[in-house]
C-alpha cells in the first residue's frame, strides 16, 4: 500500500496537512478559474481523468491526454487522446491552459509547454504545476523533477511572459513528507506487524515537523511549484 492510499484513510484536516503538495492544487485550480472570463475556452492538457473539470464548469473545458499514465484510470472523459508534443487543435483558440503535475511525465517538455503556448491566444494564461522533491510514480513514464530556475527558462522559451513561480512548502514540510513516505515499507504481509510500532516512531515528528516550515524562507527544499504565466501579446 502506498503512502497516498494510506494518507487518504486519515480524516480530512489530517490529511490536507500531510498531503501538503496534493492540498495545494485545487485552490490554486479554483483560483485560476475564477480568472477566467465566464465562458472561455480551458485547455487540460493532461487531464488525466479529468479531475478538475468540475471546476471549470462556467467555461468551454476541453481535457486531452495521451491515457499512457495508469492502467486502472478511466479516460473514456476525456475530449482527446493525443500527445501533448502534438496537440490536435489551431493556434491561439484557447484562453487558457492548465498542466497539472505531468510535464514530469512528458519526453519532450519544452515542446509539450512550445505547443501549450501555441494554442493559446495572445495574453491566454497558462497555469502549470510541476513537482521538484518527489517520488517515482506512474512508472515508466516519469522522467524528470524540476527547480524554479528550469521552469522559468523553458516557460520563457515557450513565449511566456508574467511567469510567476510559487514553491509549496519548504524544509519541513518536505522531511516531514519523507518521515510519513517511510510507512509504505510497513505495509503487507508479516510487515504489518511493524506497522505500529513505525507509525508510532515516525508519525510525531512526521505531524509536529511543519509548524517549523516558517524557518525556510528561501524553499530551496521543496515537494514542487505552482506557476502562473501568460503568452506575450
Amino acid at each position: 500500500m502506498s503512502y497516498s492510499a494510506l494518507a487518504r484513510r486519515l480524516p480530512g484536516f489530517l490529511r490536507r496537512h500531510v498531503l501538503h503538495f496534493e492540498g495545494a492544487i485545487e485552490p490554486a485550480v479554483a483560483q485560476f478559474a475564477a480568472e477566467l472570463p465566464r465562458g472561455a475556452r480551458v485547455l487540460d492538457a493532461g487531464a488525466g481523468e479529468g479531475q478538475y473539470a468540475h471546476v471549470f464548469h462556467a467555461h468551454r473545458y476541453c481535457g486531452v491526454d495521451l491515457g499512457v499514465g495508469d492502467a486502472a484510470w478511466n479516460y473514456r472523459r476525456l475530449d482527446a487522446i493525443a500527445d501533448l508534443t502534438v496537440l490536435p487543435f489551431r493556434d491561439g483558440c484557447f484562453a487558457a491552459c492548465l498542466n497539472i503535475v505531468t510535464l514530469e511525465h512528458v519526453r519532450e517538455p519544452a515542446r509539450a509547454l512550445q505547443e501549450m503556448a501555441r494554442t493559446l491566444a495572445p495574453g491566454g494564461l497558462l497555469l502549470l504545476i510541476a513537482p521538484h522533491e518527489w517520488e517515482v510514480h506512474q512508472a515508466p513514464h516519469d522522467y524528470f523533477r524540476y527547480t524554479r530556475h528550469g521552469l522559468h527558462y523553458l516557460l520563457e522559451r515557450a513565449g511566456m511572459t508574467d511567469i510567476q513561480i510559487e514553491p509549496v512548502g519548504g524544509y519541513f514540510r518536505l522531511l516531514s513528507r519523507r518521515l510519513l513516505n517511510g510507512l509504505q515499507f510497513f505495509t503487507g504481509g508479516w510487515r504489518w506487524v511493524l506497522f505500529l510500532p513505525a507509525a508510532i516512531l515516525l508519525a510525531p515528528p512526521a505531524l509536529l515537523l511543519p509548524i517549523l516550515d516558517g524557518l525556510d524562507h528561501e524553499r530551496n527544499f521543496t515537494l514542487g511549484y505552482v506557476c502562473t504565466a501568460r503568452k506575450s501579446s
